[in-house]
């Protein structure tokens, strides 16, 4: 008996050790995808006439928020304090099959620059 409890309580860490790493790596794609899509946020009409490639740091901020909204995630938005970068962080959550003791939470963490080198 002592052998069965043994074996299911390896199953339960391995299934839910693994469904949590999966929600981890989720999270990361969506913080990293949400950065992506803001660090895309190029000031067109600077570049349009020829002054310059910048982001549009309000619209990057912007444009990383409703990325996640799309996502159905919810999270934190943030422009580094010298404004060189936008970082994102999400939170999601994951509930164990086997082990007790509630919902674990896991947290996803993304950045892009906001500053253009060419």
């Amino acid at each position: 008996m002592q052998g069965v409890i043994g074996l299911f309580a390896i199953v339960g860490l391995v299934i839910d050790g693994g469904g949590k790493l999966q929600a981890l790596t989720h999270a990361e794609g969506l913080a990293q995808e949400a950065a992506r899509a803001g660090g895309q946020a190029i000031d067109t009409g600077k570049a349009v006439s020829g002054t310059g490639i910048e982001v549009d740091r309000n619209a990057a901020v912007a444009a990383a928020r409703s990325y996640l909204q799309d996502a159905g995630v919810t999270g934190t938005v943030k422009v580094s304090d010298d404004g060189g970068s936008l970082q994102v962080t999400v939170n999601e959550h994951y509930d164990p099959v086997f082990l007790v003791g509630g919902s674990w939470t896991v947290t996803g963490h993304g950045s892009a620059s906001l500053i253009y080198r060419g």
